[in-house]
């Protein structure tokens, strides 16, 4: 299990990056389609994710895995499904919180080609 990604929701992708990537001076690293793009932040190898799919999804940390189906099966007791995993583009993703109430996302890629 690896941190990636910290997954930030946005209802406003343009002014997003104006903050992050053009004000901040994080680099853009990839996009997928028009509506989620990946920064890489200054000392660290964990990426911000913007996604404008679900603008009111909690932010959090996404964890990749081998397996999100391996995952979600030895997953602890107390971590709590909010989504099961399903489907993204090149694997998939799962949605989960902590016993405190913090959002988490789990995702593999192993339905990508690459």
């Amino acid at each position: 299990m690896k941190l990636e990604f910290l997954f930030t929701p946005t209802s406003d992708l343009k002014a997003s990056l104006a903050l992050y990537r053009d004000g901040l001076g994080f680099t853009e690293t990839w996009r997928e389609g028009d509506a989620t793009v990946a920064l890489a932040m200054p000392g660290t190898d964990v990426q911000l994710m913007l996604d404008a799919h679900a603008p009111d999804a909690p932010a959090g940390p996404l964890f990749v895995v081998d397996s999100v189906e391996t995952f979600h099966k030895s997953r602890p007791e107390t971590l709590a499904v909010v989504e099961p995993p399903s489907e993204i583009p090149g694997g998939f993703l799962a949605t989960y919180q902590d016993p405190g109430g913090a959002t988490l996302y789990v995702m593999d890629q192993s339905t990508d080609a690459s």
